[in-house]
């Protein structure tokens, strides 16, 4: 696998921008960009946790009825 590969910059409106060759494309549809010095890094968007999906929605309002019937009788087995 390549880990180094020359590649062209362009300027697709008022941004720089590089086509990323295939064998370093990344998943989804999102990165993020960060400078380190010269180092330009990209790295794709981390997937959201559990967490962070719950943590998005609303408290429902509703309360959870009881159930109508009782449990069943123990049974000796």
């Amino acid at each position: 696998m390549h880990t180094e590969r020359r590649v062209t910059l362009f300027t697709n409106g008022r941004n720089q921008a590089i086509r990323i060759p295939r064998e370093f494309e990344l998943p989804g549809k999102e990165a993020i960009i960060r400078k380190d010095g010269e180092r330009l890094i990209i790295e794709p968007v981390p997937a959201p946790t559990l967490l962070d999906v719950l943590g998005t929605l609303t408290p429902l309002d509703e309360s959870i009825p009881e159930p109508d019937d009782a449990p069943p009788e123990p049974v000796d087995l």
